[in-house]
């Protein structure tokens, strides 16, 4: 007789203690990555004869670590090969020309859509490519619409996707052999700058261009520029293979970008990185422009180029842009989006007061041209910035605390025996010190006594001091909750010493005595000093403190040219214009 099978409810009438439940349960599974676990063993292998030798012991180390690398290998590999099959697949989905978005027929209001009619159309005749959605149509009329939200998105307006999702679409390019072409705005120099660029781009190699050199005040001498710039780089410990000064809008400095291009690209997909409103769609026209001259693939790519707007975030996928003769593809890819910008932090609509739109002026306080009221101009001839604070908008507020400079005086006396001189000298406050701003017209700047700043900023921010413009704005603002203090020593009054520069705004130069000013304290001479300052910004926005940038004519005069070693001269990438 064969056994009968018992079922678990049947067990339960005859089990001594309760079975809690009967109900089947289902398991679920996870396999876990796959880890190496080095475990030394307590007991001895043997003893005697029989003991492991130091070469054995050697030997089994070795081929514990080569099974952990062809594990890790193998991992690594298969993550390569994810991100490549992603990156591919982003590629084969019609997209729009304009800025990259997949395109659609569902949300209206979202990038990437057309009509059914339109999509229809182009499908059947095979031309999907070149399509423009609405969201771009609307941005090449002037509209404001915003698109990316997360950290480093921008308030205001829909969030279709998050600044890391577009970060995200980047990361094959460390897997990729390519040449990178990396987008830096002079004017906000260290903002824009990316020093993490590797972390994206890997070890490919790297053409540096900075942009928008044609809003540097008249008259600078660019050879200074270029070799601040390529000095500010190598601080930066980023190996690049040249610098290039450019302007999208006068194509200047393009045709050496071109020539630089073709002879390094040996082959290699051409990637133009940079951060959100860099300008790189209108460096990609500029050098389609500059390209299509000798080159009819590039001539014929001008008619779909991306799209330009003054709204960061514009470019929402990498666009595959087809301007080489040799095959190779030239791809404009969506901006890094950068928390620690005061675009990330101000309204979409108060978005194109950061962009200058003409040429830089420095604008210096305290100066002798200023309608300053009469308390305000009594104490600056009295004690000069001391005890004032400055608002640049309603978006950066300057607090001067101290401001003190050492002052030497010369005296002679005679006696019957010898002639002779002595020095002597004291610190004292004088008013000789002035701040010189550089950035955006549009931000006003106002001066009050600090004692009164918290009240004037409360009763005038969304007024007087914008952005934000308007009460209902100020209402929502989160007002300058970051504050650093900077203390500043000099001992050259010849030349500024240092600029104080804001992300995603501009920059603010240190000017130890202002000799246009039209204050001076005859009879003694200005030889060191030291300033002290609190900046207040918004909560996430960085405060740089670099070493003057060389604009305006009086620039050449005082700036310096390092000596360089054998050594450095052959590691110093070289600079264009």
């Amino acid at each position: 007789m064969a056994p009968k099978l018992l079922s678990l409810s049947s067990l339960s009438s005859i089990c001594p203690f309760p079975i809690p439940n009967s109900s089947p349960i289902n398991y679920k599974f996870h396999t876990p990555k796959p880890t190496l676990i080095l475990c030394k063993s307590t007991e001895p292998d043997g003893c005697g004869a029989a003991a492991p030798t130091r070469g054995d012991i050697y030997l089994q180390r070795q081929q514990s670590v080569a099974a952990s690398s062809s594990v890790l290998a193998t991992t690594k590999k298969k993550k390569k090969k994810k991100d490549k099959m992603m990156f591919q697949a982003s590629n084969l989905a019609p997209c729009c020309y304009g800025c990259g978005a997949p395109l659609h027929t569902s949300q209206v209001d979202a990038p990437g859509f057309v009509d059914q009619e339109t999509y229809d159309l182009k499908k059947k005749h095979h031309q999907l490519g070149k399509i423009l959605c609405g969201r771009c149509r609307l941005l090449s009329h002037g509209h404001m619409i915003t698109a990316v939200g997360g950290n480093g998105g921008y308030s205001g307006g829909n969030q279709f996707v998050s600044a890391e999702e577009l970060r995200e679409k980047l990361s094959h390019l460390r897997n990729e052999k390519a040449l990178i072409v990396k987008l830096v705005d002079i004017v906000d120099f260290n903002g824009s700058f990316l020093a993490r660029v590797r972390d994206l781009s890997g070890g490919n190699p790297i053409i540096l261009v900075i942009t928008k050199v044609d809003l540097l005040p008249k008259e600078t001498d660019l050879n200074c520029i270029g070799d601040w710039v390529v000095e500010a780089t190598m601080k930066k410990k980023l190996n690049v293979l040249s610098v290039h000064l450019t302007s999208s809008k006068s194509l200047v400095g393009i045709a050496g970008v071109v020539s630089e291009i073709q002879k390094e690209k040996k082959g290699r997909d051409v990637y133009i990185l940079g951060s959100a409103n860099v300008g790189k769609s209108a460096f990609i026209t500029a050098l389609l422009n500059t390209m299509s001259y000798k080159d009819p693939v590039a001539a014929s790519a001008r008619k779909y180029k991306p799209i330009q707007s003054a709204v960061p975030g514009t470019t929402l996928g990498p666009i595959a842009i087809d301007a080489f003769l040799g095959g190779e593809k030239l791809y404009d890819t969506p901006g890094v989006h950068l928390h620690h910008r005061q675009a990330a932090v101000i309204h979409a609509e108060d978005l194109p007061v950061l962009a200058p739109q003409s040429r830089l002026r420095g604008r210096a306080f305290p100066s002798s041209g200023l309608n300053l009221s009469s308390e305000i101009a009594d104490r600056v001839r009295s004690s000069g910035l001391s005890g004032l604070s400055i608002f640049w908008g309603g978006l950066v507020r300057i607090d001067v605390l101290k401001v003190s400079h050492k002052n030497v005086f010369a005296f002679a006396y005679i006696s019957s025996l010898n002639q002779s001189f002595s020095i002597g000298g004291h610190f004292q406050v004088l008013p000789e010190t002035c701040l010189t701003f550089y950035g955006p017209k549009a931000l006003q700047i106002h001066i009050v006594p600090t004692e009164e700043a918290d009240e004037f900023y409360q009763k005038e921010v969304g007024v007087l001091l914008t952005p934000p413009n308007g009460k209902d704005k100020a209402e929502d603002w989160m007002g300058l909750e970051t504050k650093r203090q900077l203390q500043i020593k000099y001992e050259d009054i010849e030349k500024p010493t240092c600029d104080v520069a804001i992300s995603g705004l501009g920059w603010f130069s240190v000017v130890p005595v202002n000799k246009s000013a039209g204050i001076s304290n005859p009879g003694s001479e200005v030889t060191a000093g030291e300033l002290t300052f609190v900046v207040h910004v918004p909560k996430p926005v960085e405060i740089f403190v670099r070493p003057p940038m060389p604009v305006g004519k009086a620039a050449g005069q005082w700036y310096d040219y390092r000596e360089l070693t054998e050594e450095e001269l052959e590691v110093r990438p070289k600079w264009f214009f």
